[in-house]
């Protein structure tokens, strides 16, 4: 500082670097007030009610999005479940199939599938919201920002048809793969959706109990289940398939680690799938329980599969316990938010149970269900559907933006706890319709793509491996994958 040139530099140097740190903020500033944005300087409190309108709940809004994601995510647990349960050979398949699903899901249910599905119409269809054009700020009376909750449906949509792939793994063409997709994700789920969950739908109204499915035994899993059972049954048994009645078994799948952590991923998602389904952060009761829960039936699901197989083979069976955890999560889908710890507990042995005897049933029928998509989600989205009318408490009622509504006309009580039959009646009608109508529609579907000459890849294909024969390459070049 003592040498007049170096001065004169350094304050030159930082005059400058303070005009050009004005300059930068007089301009900011300028843009933001001519597009129409608040000043830095307004008080707080009213900038933030200027841009959360009082109808728009931003802690419901934000949970929402939250547990969108987690569901969003178990379309890795699927992928890697259906690729542990398959063969080496159509590792590839299984994963492409999952995220091409899901590109497509997107695509149609921002179309016309949220709109059949979630838009006012009439009991069977909804005719609002196509290409989300003119959806309000918030869905209904949630508080819940529309544009939160499409992503939040679309989720749960894309986790159907991935259910039915599961089904159809190992010889199903990709371009069967592709239009069957369009079809259930695009026409047959957000109509029968629409049924139950859609603001006019016709099961809302059945008397004198109304049909509940709170977050989709039915919707979800009973539709996802059906239409892969119609594909099973279209498609045929793999090449090679030798059934119990003639002396074989089911195919091995080629690695249980993947399957085993898929099996984990789900059900960490389903903490999105069950919890998120109140659409309210503030029914802090009603998350808890339902949360809880969903836990208490997956656990006892996974040892009652566990400990029901082993007397008949000896074997500790890792792809059963597996299924039995998510038979549990898929029951427990529907009666969460109504039924007790105990009740849940109950749900889960009874789906662990069933989940096994289903895999009987379509070994005995020659259905080839690789995956055991049909006993997880078919069997068990009928089982826990039913099990709201005998096993819901009577202590709780219907989810609202800020907590539950427990008056009297909202109170939902089963059989067992002294509510007589007509919740059961209910659960049964509203799942018979839905599911009724996925299974036939699934084999209208199925049987339509068998037409194009796509749905199954030649003898030679399936040979050869789906993985090199539709898409080029094995998952594992390094290692022989006939498997």
């Amino acid at each position: 500082m003592r040498d007049p040139k170096e001065r004169k530099y350094f304050y030159t140097l930082l005059g400058a670097k303070l005009i050009g740190i004005a300059a930068l903020f007089l301009l900011y500033f300028s843009v933001k007030t001519f597009f129409g944005g608040a000043p830095a300087y307004a008080d707080d409190a009213a900038a933030a009610a200027a841009a959360v309108p009082p109808y728009i709940n931003p802690i419901n809004t934000m949970w929402v999005l939250v547990t969108a994601f987690l569901v969003f995510f178990m379309q890795a647990g699927f992928m890697m479940l259906e690729a542990g349960f398959a063969r080496s050979r159509e590792t590839v398949n299984v994963l492409l199939e999952g995220i091409i699903d899901t590109c497509l899901c997107g695509v149609l249910f921002y179309g016309w599938g949220f709109a059949w599905m979630f838009g006012s119409g009439n009991g069977f269809i909804g005719n609002q919201y196509y290409f989300l054009q003119n959806i309000p700020d918030t869905y209904g009376s949630t508080g819940v920002a529309t544009l939160a909750f499409f992503l939040f449906q679309f989720a749960f949509a894309d986790c159907t048809s991935t259910i039915t792939s599961g089904a159809m793994v190992g010889r199903t063409g990709f371009i069967g793969d592709l239009l069957y997709s369009v079809v259930v994700s695009g026409l047959i789920y957000p109509i029968l959706g629409h049924w139950s969950w859609g603001p006019d739908g016709f099961l809302n109204n059945i008397k004198p109990a109304a049909f509940h499915d709170f977050a989709g035994s039915t919707v979800v899993h009973t539709i996802g289940g059906m239409i892969a059972l119609a594909g099973a049954v279209v498609l045929g048994p793999r090449l090679g398939r030798k059934f119990k009645r003639d002396g074989g078994g089911p195919m091995p799948g080629h690695d249980m680690t993947i399957a085993a952590v898929g099996t984990v991923i789900l059900w960490f998602g389903w903490y999105g799938f069950n919890p998120g389904s109140t659409l309210s952060a503030m029914d802090m009761l009603g998350v808890g329980r339902i949360a809880c829960n969903t836990t208490l039936a997956a656990v006892s699901g996974g040892i009652s599969a566990m400990f029901f197989v082993y007397p008949r083979t000896k074997i500790w069976d890792c792809g059963m316990t597996c299924n039995g955890i998510l038979a549990g999560l898929v029951a427990i889908t529907c009666p969460c938010y109504w039924v007790s710890p105990l009740g849940s507990i109950i749900i889960g042995l009874v789906a662990g149970i069933l989940v096994v005897f289903g895999t009987d049933l379509l070994e005995y029928l020659r259905i080839d269900d690789p995956v055991g998509a049909w006993p997880v989600h078919g069997l068990n989205g009928i089982w826990g559907t039913w099990s709201l009318g005998l096993f819901a408490t009577g202590q709780f009622g219907m989810p609202m933006p800020n907590g539950a509504d427990n008056s009297a006309g909202s109170i939902v009580k089963g059989l067992f706890y002294g509510g007589g039959m007509d919740q059961l009646i209910a659960q049964i009608k509203g799942n018979a319709a839905i599911g009724g109508a996925a299974l036939i529609t699934g084999f209208i579907l199925m049987y339509a793509v068998k037409l194009t000459g796509t749905l199954r890849v030649s003898k030679e294909g399936e040979l050869q491996g789906l993985d090199v024969h539709e898409h080029g390459g094995a998952a594992y070049p390094e290692f022989p994958t006939n498997g």
